[in-house]
C-alpha cells in the first residue's frame, strides 16, 4: 500500500469518526460542526463566488510577502557571511528584532501604511525573513573549506567564490529554509489579515466569527490549508529542479 493511498485512508478515517462523533453524541454544530456540514459550507463559497476574491487576496499577499523577505532575509545572510564583523555588529539588533511579536505590530502597521494589502505583506514578510538568513548564513559557513583553499589558490576573486562555489554549495540548506519560510508566510498573511486585512481568508475569518459560523470558519481552515499545501508542494518541485541542476553542474 502507497504511503499516499494509506494517508487518504487515514483521512476518510478521521472524517467519519468526527461525523458519527457529531451525530451520536448530539454535539451542537455551534461548537464543533459535522464535515457534512463543513462540505455543504465550501461547497456553497465555492459555488457562489464568494470564496475566490479572498483566496485571491490571500495568496498575492503571501506570494508577495514571501518574496519580499525571502529576497531580503538571503541578502542580508550573504552580508552578514561575507562580512563577519558587520555580523558581530548586527545580529543582536536582528534577533531583537525577531523577539516583537507580529500581531503587536499590527496597530503601528495600520498607521503607517493603513489598512489593506501593504501592512499584511509586511507582517509576512518579516516573518519569512528570519529563516532566509539564518539558513543563508548556516549553509555559506558549511562549505568545505578545502574546497574555498583550492579557489583561493586558484586566483578567484571574493565574488566568483561567492557564486560558483559557496551559493552553489549551501543551495540545499538555503532552500530548506524557503520551505519553512512558505508555512510561515502563509501565517503571516492570515495573522496580518485579522488586525489590518478587509479582505481574505483571514478576514473571512474574523467575519465568520462575527455572526458565530463555526461551519464557515472550520471551511476556510480547510482552505488555509489547501492554499498552504499548494505553496509548500511547489517550493519543494523549485527544489528538486533547481538541486537536479546543480547537481549535473
Amino acid at each position: 500500500m502507497s504511503a499516499r493511498l494509506a494517508s487518504g485512508l487515514l483521512l476518510l478515517a478521521l472524517l467519519a469518526a468526527w461525523e458519527t462523533w457529531c451525530r451520536a453524541a448530539a454535539v451542537p454544530a455551534l461548537i464543533l460542526p459535522p464535515p457534512s456540514a463543513v462540505a455543504a459550507t465550501l461547497w456553497g463559497e465555492v459555488a457562489s463566488g464568494r470564496l475566490w476574491p479572498h483566496l485571491a487576496v490571500t495568496a498575492a499577499e503571501m506570494t508577495l510577502g514571501l518574496a519580499l523577505g525571502a529576497a531580503v532575509g538571503l541578502g542580508a545572510g550573504i552580508l552578514l557571511a561575507e562580512s563577519p564583523a558587520l555580523g558581530r555588529v548586527l545580529r543582536p539588533y536582528i534577533l531583537a528584532s525577531q523577539l516583537v511579536p507580529k500581531l503587536a505590530l499590527g496597530p503601528l502597521l495600520i498607521i503607517w501604511f493603513g489598512f489593506g494589502l501593504t501592512p499584511t505583506v509586511v507582517v509576512t514578510a518579516l516573518i519569512c525573513f528570519f529563516p532566509l538568513m539564518e539558513t543563508t548564513l548556516t549553509g555559506l559557513a558549511e562549505v568545505d573549506p578545502a574546497r574555498r583553499e583550492l579557489f583561493r589558490m586558484l586566483g578567484a576573486s571574493r565574488l566568483q567564490t561567492l557564486l560558483r562555489l559557496k551559493l552553489p554549495a549551501a543551495l540545499p540548506v538555503i532552500l530548506a529554509g524557503l520551505r519553512v519560510a512558505v508555512v510561515l508566510a502563509l501565517v503571516g498573511a492570515v495573522v496580518g489579515e485579522f488586525v489590518a486585512g478587509r479582505a481574505g481568508l483571514g478576514a473571512s475569518i474574523i467575519a465568520a466569527q462575527s455572526v458565530m459560523d463555526s461551519s464557515l470558519i472550520v471551511a476556510l481552515f480547510v482552505v488555509i490549508t489547501a492554499l498552504g499545501m499548494v505553496f509548500y508542494e511547489a517550493v519543494r518541485a523549485l527544489e528538486r529542479l533547481a538541486l537536479r541542476r546543480y547537481r549535473k553542474g
